[in-house]
């Protein structure tokens, strides 16, 4: 069966300038970005439960973008004023750069690591051993924290937003011959959004293992993954699924 619409479970990107675009011209082939998953930020309420009291705390780490939001949202509804001695530590420079929409950042002690990893981090983390860290996340991560472990790292898991399913209208079409998703959330999405689903021909691509895994442990049939060296991206292993399913 050929590839006519596929569905991307992520957002649209800005502009025009993604492979994405260029692949469906190339192939004659519908592609319509539609996350499966949205994010939404704790309550402050939500947020006392924990006992978690942030001016304990004399640094922050980072690895996400919505991270940054979410904490300095909840900061303002619990009426938290942040010191100018607080330390940031992020994954990357682009969220360390991201502050800027909170905080003066050249007043600030603000690190980041190379490659959007906490063990890229570590060093940073490592030469300021004495800070008592909070550690931003989701109700869903798969950081793995044995590296901050293994440091002797102080620091307190902080879920300050959540995963949940982005739930489709009565009305919307699900006519989709191929599904990318991106993370193990978004199969368990489909499943709730579509508690009977039936693959039949509907093929299935992943990018990354955890994902991959998430559909074979549904029961559902893995047609493609990535990354892999034929191809490091989910649009390089998109064109090469479209070139031989809808080859002539």
């Amino acid at each position: 069966m050929k590839i006519k619409k596929v569905l991307v479970s992520q957002p649209k990107p800005s502009g025009d300038k993604s492979p994405y675009f260029d692949i469906a011209k190339k192939y004659d082939v519908e592609i319509v970005f539609r996350p499966f998953i949205k994010v939404e930020g704790l309550t402050a309420k939500e947020f006392r439960q924990s006992k978690i009291n942030i001016l304990d705390y004399t640094a922050i780490i980072f690895t996400a973008r919505g991270a940054v939001d979410h904490f300095f949202r909840l900061c303002e509804e619990m009426r938290v004023s942040i010191p100018d001695t607080m330390k940031y530590f992020c994954t990357t420079e682009a969220i360390a750069l991201y502050l800027q929409k909170y905080i003066i950042y050249r007043k600030r002690k603000i690190f980041h690591g190379p490659n959007g990893t906490l063990a890229g981090l570590m060093p940073q983390l490592a030469r300021h051993n004495k800070e008592k860290y909070l550690y931003i996340v989701s109700d869903v991560h798969k950081d793995d924290t044995a590296e901050l472990d293994r440091h002797n790292i102080n620091y307190t898991k902080a879920v300050m937003y959540r995963t949940v399913p982005n739930l489709f209208a009565d009305d919307e079409p699900f006519d989709y011959d191929l599904l990318l998703f991106f993370s193990p959330s978004g199969i368990d999405s489909l499943l709730k959004n579509f508690p009977d689903f039936k693959q039949g021909d509907i093929c299935i691509g992943t990018f990354g293992a955890n994902t991959a895994t998430a559909v074979t442990d549904a029961g559902l049939r893995l047609d493609y993954d990535a990354p892999s060296p034929a191809a490091p991206s989910m649009p390089a292993a998109l064109e090469n699924f479209l070139r031989e399913r809808n080859a002539d």
